[in-house]
């Protein structure tokens, strides 16, 4: 294993180092074992690590390329890894998020697109007064998503997305066991939206640090 690590280190060097640049083509294999001094096998290894959590992409037929190194690709394996948390940990995430996704609503007030703004607002009024947890559930990570979109911070819109996993099974089971979380919710996204309408990011800061502690509220009092 100690084998392997060095080769990771070692190509993750050329990496960093600008000697590979995403996009770029790896070396033959035996020309890049003899290069960086390394067994065929723990290079081997070492390619197959990294293409795990999408620093590397083999090619069949073709070779072995540095990925572009995009961050919602890098951070795609954040949800894997989030999903084998145990439901009683579901707090901690939530934390993470209602530290991370107020500020990036903040940022989007400034930001969101007058379209995207009455594509949310026809999104909820589609949804009714009294939607299905699925479908109330579905409205709310899109109606999520676009706002972090709408931030222009692709790490920050990665890092969130891979944060839900844990929080949907919290809306789930909110919504399956709380009677006001629906008409709260609605009201709550009335609120965000309202404020991004009106461009001011403290407000829409608040309200969806409002929204986010009323899930950890509920979930506290329920595990």
């Amino acid at each position: 294993m100690a084998v392997t690590d060095e080769a990771i280190e070692k190509i993750k060097g050329m990496i960093l180092s600008g000697a590979l640049r995403p996009g770029d083509r790896l070396p033959k294999e035996s020309e890049l074992a003899a290069e960086l001094g390394l067994s065929r096998n723990s290079l081997r290894e070492a390619v197959r690590a990294l293409c795990l959590i999408r620093i590397l992409d083999v090619r069949q037929g073709d070779g072995t390329y540095v990925t572009s190194l995009d961050p919602r690709l890098l951070l795609e394996a954040l949800s894997f890894v989030v999903d084998f948390h145990r439901d009683d940990t579901v707090l901690e995430f939530l934390a993470v998020r209602r530290i991370l996704e107020p500020a990036a609503t903040a940022m989007a007030a400034g930001r969101i697109a007058p379209a995207q703004l009455d594509a949310l607002e026809r999104q909820l009024t589609a949804l009714g007064p009294a939607p299905s947890v699925e479908d109330l559930i579905a409205c709310d990570l899109e109606f999520h998503r676009t706002i972090v979109a709408a931030s222009g911070n692709s790490v920050l819109c990665s890092l969130l997305e891979g944060l839900s996993g844990p929080t949907t099974r919290a809306r789930v089971w909110r919504g399956l066991t709380q009677k006001d979380a629906v008409a709260r919710t609605l009201t709550e996204h009335r609120a965000i939206l309202g404020a991004l309408r009106d461009r001011d990011a403290q407000a829409a800061q608040a309200w969806a640090t409002v929204h986010i502690a009323s899930v950890e509220q509920w979930l506290r009092a329920s595990l």
